[in-house]
């Protein structure tokens, strides 16, 4: 009785530990469509839609009542990507901006730094989401994975991450982005690359840099030991009918 009681005891404290995701999932599943903006291939955000959905509304109060520390690390990878995910969608919601993300803050409150919501009732930026707490985790995919409402970011994946299936999500969306122009491409014998890669490039180190990186997706790639960047587009990933 005393060993059924203790294993009771840990599939309570596992399935507490867990957040969730579906109803978020179902957001996605229903409001984000694959489409194209300004010349530009993307999954794209029907952000009026998704925002009048009262579940969109109910995930904030229960992020903010959700405690992540007993998450283990690919529980917490899942976990905030989507809450980094679920937080810029948000943004863009509440606060209606024309034309890009970054116009929600200026250049001295610039809206990454801005509070996005709470987390086990604690306030929270994407900053700190990318910064303080993913880019710790030391998963490079996450770059493919967190999307800030624009169009030259990775695609917003039409589905909430889960951590038995993250590590194949991840490995997709590295592969989507890769062959996407707005990830990769090659002209007059000139390998471009997203500024994602500039910017991050400390967070490829372990595997040799950012080419070595790349060369593990496209062995194509092994006749170049340089690149350049490709210009960044801040408009929104929003769909229009």
């Amino acid at each position: 009785m005393r060993s059924l009681f203790l294993l009771l005891s840990l599939f309570l404290c596992q399935t507490a530990a867990a957040f969730d995701w579906r109803a978020y999932d179902q957001l996605l599943r229903e409001h984000v469509h694959s489409g194209h903006r300004f010349g530009v291939s993307a999954n794209l955000v029907d952000y009026a839609a998704i925002g009048k959905d009262p579940a969109f509304a109910a995930i904030a109060e229960q992020l903010a009542n959700y405690n992540p520390a007993p998450l283990n690390k690919i529980e917490k990878l899942a976990f905030y990507i989507n809450a980094y995910n679920y937080f810029a969608i948000k943004l863009v919601v509440d606060q209606q901006p024309q034309n890009s993300i970054k116009d929600i803050g200026n250049f001295f409150s610039p809206v990454w730094k801005k509070p996005a919501g709470k987390i086990n009732g604690e306030s929270v930026s994407l900053d700190f989401i990318e910064h303080q707490v993913l880019r710790k985790m030391g998963e490079p995919g996450i770059h493919f994975a967190i999307v800030c409402a624009s169009l030259s970011c990775p695609d917003l994946r039409a589905e909430a991450y889960i951590p038995e299936d993250l590590m194949q999500q991840l490995n997709d969306q590295i592969q989507l982005f890769l062959n996407n122009p707005k990830g990769l491409k090659i002209e007059n014998n000139t390998l471009y690359i997203s500024n994602i890669f500039d910017w991050f490039s400390a967070d490829f180190k372990p595997y040799g840099g950012v080419l070595p990186f790349l060369r593990l997706y496209k062995p194509e790639l092994s006749g170049f030991d340089s690149f350049s960047s490709l210009d960044y587009d801040w408009r929104l990933n929003r769909w229009q009918k």
